[in-house]
C-alpha cells in the first residue's frame, strides 16, 4: 500500500498564536468591565480578573520567550519564531 503524502502546512495566519492571546485577554477583561457595571457576584468579577490578569501575564511571558528565541539565545524555547 502506497503512503500518503504529507499534509501540507497550515497558513502562517493559523499558527500565530498571538491574535487568540490577545483577544481571549480583551474578553476576559471586557467582562471584567461588564461584571463591575452591573453589580455582578463578587466570584464573577475576581474570575474575569483573574482572568485578564492570567492572559496579561501570560502574553508577557510568550513575547519574552519570542524575543528571546529571535535573537538567538541558546536558553530560550525553540519552534516561537
Amino acid at each position: 500500500m502506497a503512503e500518503l503524502p504529507p499534509p501540507p502546512p497550515l497558513p502562517p495566519r493559523l499558527t500565530d498564536p498571538v491574535p487568540p492571546i490577545v483577544v481571549g485577554s480583551a474578553l476576559w477583561l471586557v467582562g471584567l468591565v461588564i461584571t463591575l457595571l452591573v453589580g455582578a457576584p463578587t466570584m464573577a468579577v475576581w474570575t474575569c480578573a483573574a482572568g485578564g490578569a492570567l492572559g496579561v501575564i501570560g502574553f508577557g511571558i510568550f513575547a519574552w520567550q519570542r524575543s528571546a528565541a529571535r535573537r538567538g539565545s541558546r536558553t530560550a524555547q525553540s519552534g516561537l519564531q
